[in-house]
């Protein structure tokens, strides 16, 4: 395996490499992999456990082409951005996944569940209802004891989650601090829901041009509006702050 090469942004360790060079790279040294979009990361000052998941992961991938273009603009620097839904595809395009019992996924519903299981069937994976789980709607405290108590069991070498970002990075750290041994751990939000049409798609050429944040405002207005408009705190945050963590904000 060649040597990685990363960029620190506001304290995350960004991997700087292609998809195929950062799935190589987790999936020898294991743990959990977080693709923060932009306005997740944005939050990074008020949220002190998502901080710490993004802080502490074992892979972070830059999927949100804002911020890429932010740090070229402002700091004058390149990260190569990697997409949730280019990271996944070749995922699962490695045929050894496709053995029973490597791969478990972690779901927001059972919609959900029935569009992944019929993706993956036809893509020549051999799992179904008891290589997935339902997640209940967390709290604050990102908590999952019946989880632990499957995985441990089960053992799983990848366990995708899907649920929202914001939440499933907790969850990612949560996993690898409890289940007892330590799995490949992927992050990746909505890209499971792209391809399996449980979310309506984002066309290739929009997420090479990095658009897809756009088409999926103008899907969704009022559900995204409001968060979207947090990414509008990155710029000053990369102008402030660049490779350091900002200091976080506690509050009153």
């Amino acid at each position: 395996m060649r040597e990685p090469k990363f960029e620190q942004i506001l304290g995350v360790n960004f991997f700087n490499g292609s998809v195929k060079d950062a799935l190589e790279y987790i999936s020898h040294k294991r743990g959990y992999t977080v693709v923060p979009a932009a306005p997740a990361l944005a939050n990074i000052q008020r949220d002190p456990d998502y901080r710490r998941a993004l802080v502490e992961s074992d892979l972070a991938i830059a999927d949100s082409g804002f911020m890429v273009l932010l740090w070229r603009i402002i700091r004058g620097r390149k990260v190569r951005r990697i997409s949730g839904l280019q990271y996944l595809q070749v995922l699962f395009s490695d045929p050894a996944l496709q053995e029973s019992g490597r791969l478990f996924l972690i779901l927001p519903s059972q919609v959900a569940r029935e569009k992944a299981l019929r993706l993956l069937d036809i893509q020549g994976f051999h799992i179904g209802d008891a290589n997935t789980y339902i997640a209940p709607i967390y709290g604050s405290d990102v908590i999952d004891e019946p989880l632990v108590s499957i995985l441990k069991a089960s053992r799983p070498d990848h366990v995708i989650i899907g649920i929202g970002g914001g939440v499933q990075e907790k969850l990612g750290l949560y996993l690898r601090e409890h289940v007892g041994y330590r799995p490949t751990i992927h992050c990746i939000g909505a890209a499971l829901g792209f391809l399996s049409g449980d979310q309506r798609p984002i066309p290739v050429w929009a997420d090479r041009l990095y658009l897809g944040w756009c088409l999926r405002l103008c899907r969704q207005p009022r559900l995204l509006g409001r968060r979207f408009l947090r990414a509008f705190g990155l710029p000053e945050l990369i102008w402030r702050y660049g490779k350091e963590l900002p200091p976080l904000k506690i509050r009153e």
